[in-house]
């Protein structure tokens, strides 16, 4: 499947090749959280993904812009659930 024809599609891909080179980014801690969602959904979600992905993602978040940290983790976070919504509605 295409994903850059769904939104957050770019997010997700990023993500996936980012958790395949081992590398801590928002999109690969972003895909960490989704793993199970996407799993089910048939994206090839490498076994390994990080521990405690929320608490990376907030911390990295913070430590970029701490006043804005709690307003970009859920607008990340939405952009997650946007295309897993997505990717289920296309199955």
């Amino acid at each position: 499947m295409d994903y850059a024809a769904l939104p957050g599609g770019d997010l997700v891909r990023q993500g996936l090749d980012d958790l395949e080179k081992e590398v801590e980014s928002v999109p690969s801690l972003l895909v960490s959280i989704g793993a199970p969602r996407l799993r089910r959904a048939g994206v090839p979600v490498p076994e390994r993904t990080f521990d405690d992905p929320e608490h990376r993602l907030y911390l990295r978040l913070a430590a970029e812009d701490s006043d804005a940290a709690h307003s970009r983790y859920n607008a990340w976070v939405g952009r997650l659930v946007s295309f897993e919504n997505a990717l289920e509605c296309a199955s």
